[in-house]
């Protein structure tokens, strides 16, 4: 008896590793697919390109272009509307590029994010 007991608990205890190390794996996977979203930059442009915001993937504005054709001292509601524009939409890129790795690296696990 005592040996039927060791193999049931042997036995849960290797399924218990091997999802350990799947985390483990998950984890790793998760961690270097991070470190490659961090190094991309994203751009997107506003008013036909008269402003254009690039971004990192630490979600930090590294670049601002602005045509000297957007500068109007009489509107500059305009200019801040199109460099707020073109900063969302670099972000927004750089969201839909991090849910796409986190989703990849779950494989369609549920995992409440």
């Amino acid at each position: 008896m005592a040996k039927g007991g060791f193999k049931g608990g042997f036995g849960g205890g290797m399924s218990q590793m091997q999802m350990m190390k799947q985390a483990q794996k998950m984890q790793q996977e998760f961690q270097r697919m991070q470190q490659e979203l961090e190094a991309k930059e994203f751009t997107a442009k506003a008013g036909g390109g008269a402003v254009e915001a690039t971004v990192n993937g630490k979600r930090e504005l590294i670049k601002l272009k602005i045509s000297p054709d957007a500068v109007d001292p009489d509107d500059v509601e305009m200019l801040e509307d199109l460099v707020t524009a073109a900063v969302n939409e670099a972000l927004r890129l750089y969201e839909t590029e991090s849910d796409a790795t986190v989703n990849k690296i779950a494989g369609g696990l549920n995992l409440g994010l």
